[in-house]
């Protein structure tokens, strides 16, 4: 009988060794999951610090840049050309040595610190903005010589030539939804509110033609209803080269063959002839072929152009007959310029282009907006 009752003990205790493994076991289970999300919460938080401090030295570089910009605004107000020291870009380098260099103390803090970037001249390209004028506040007009240069850009990069006029067409329709969407036509009889549908379907129908509309009465019910089936759609305004996505018969492989040479500005501007590539010089410029263009551009790398007659005699030693030229699409200078700018702290990246308005008449400069690249 006691050999029974030994075997029942150690049984006994084996099950008890068991149950105190599987507390054990789980009690590290629980242990090591409280630890890893403690870890990946402080992983977290020093991923957010590190997010934070990237995006305020990249704001720090950009007031350095801007203070560029208006340092060589007060030395060459007039003139904007590769040669100045905003066309000088900026390898990856180092915080500390930029900070060595001023005699900062604390230099050595920004040993794991990257900064790099580059300044571009944003009137160097095409402006899409310019296919629409506005020769009075409230009315869109297409501009059919902007037009017949997109044409030509188009042409000389290989692309139909017909989207010229569709994309002026969708930035005219995208400006006038965009200013006049949330308004209705004013009336002066107050009693006449049964004809409110159709006041606002014909003020789309005139802004859809190019026309505005007088008065700004904002009203509660915005926009166009599910029911207006014969109501025009209201387009997203072009913002970007990426916006022509939305332009019938644009591809995204068509984008990118046209990206180099065109942008999108928040006003009509004209093309800084000091920094635009030959492809830009011929579509601006009416009877220039592509090799004409590269012979003016060479020519303007010995010595660039001081004002706008300057560049009206290098276009007649390029054999263009300037009678027929407006001298208002063409300048020396540039208001404003794209900021691409890189910062590396540590495990945070920020890359971020910027578009600043500089103005030459006061010296300032102006962020126009700030888009972060993915």
């Amino acid at each position: 009988m006691r050999a029974p009752r030994r075997f029942k003990k150690e049984r006994e205790r084996g099950v008890a060794i068991i149950s105190a493994l599987l507390v054990v076991a789980l009690s590290a289970i629980l242990v090591s999951g409280m630890l890893w999300r403690q870890e990946v919460q402080i992983r977290r938080i020093e991923n957010q610090r590190l997010l934070a401090q990237a995006n305020w030295i990249s704001r720090s570089a950009l007031d350095w840049t801007r203070l560029i910009l208006r340092s060589e605004a007060d030395t060459s107000p007039t003139v904007t050309y590769l040669g100045g020291v905003w066309g000088v870009p900026i390898a990856k380098t180092r915080l500390s040595d930029f900070l060595g260099q001023i005699g900062e103390v604390r230099s050595q803090q920004g040993a794991q610190t990257f900064l790099s970037g580059s300044i571009e001249d944003a009137q160097a390209k095409f402006n899409l903005r310019n296919l629409v004028s506005t020769p009075t506040p409230g009315v869109l007009t297409i501009n059919v010589e902007q037009i017949a240069s997109f044409q030509r850009l188009l042409a000389l990069l290989g692309l139909n030539g017909s989207l010229a006029k569709t994309t002026a067409l969708q930035i005219r329709a995208g400006l006038a939804q965009s200013a006049t969407r949330f308004q209705t036509q004013s009336s002066t009889n107050a009693t006449n509110t049964t004809n409110t549908t159709n006041t606002t379907q014909s003020t789309m129908a005139a802004i859809a033609q190019g026309g505005g509309t007088s008065g700004g009465n904002f009203t509660d019910d915005p926009g166009l209803k599910d029911a207006d089936s014969n109501s025009p759609v209201a387009p997203l305004q072009v913002i970007s080269v990426d916006s022509l996505l939305d332009v019938p018969g644009f591809t995204p492989e068509a984008i990118e063959r046209l990206r180099p040479f065109v942008t999108v500005l928040p006003t009509t501007t004209s093309v800084n002839m000091n920094t635009a590539t030959p492809e830009v010089v011929a579509a601006v410029v009416p009877g220039m072929n592509l090799s004409q263009a590269q012979a003016f551009v060479a020519r303007r790398e010995t010595v660039f152009f001081h004002d706008v007659g300057n560049v009206q005699l290098a276009l007649t030693g390029a054999g263009v007959k300037t009678a027929s030229i407006d001298p208002n699409l063409l300048d020396v200078t540039t208001k404003y310029f794209f900021i691409h700018g890189r910062v590396e702290h540590e495990r945070a990246q920020v890359d971020r282009t910027t578009l600043i308005y500089r103005d030459l008449g006061t010296h300032t400069t102006r962020i126009v907006y700030v888009r972060d690249q993915p």
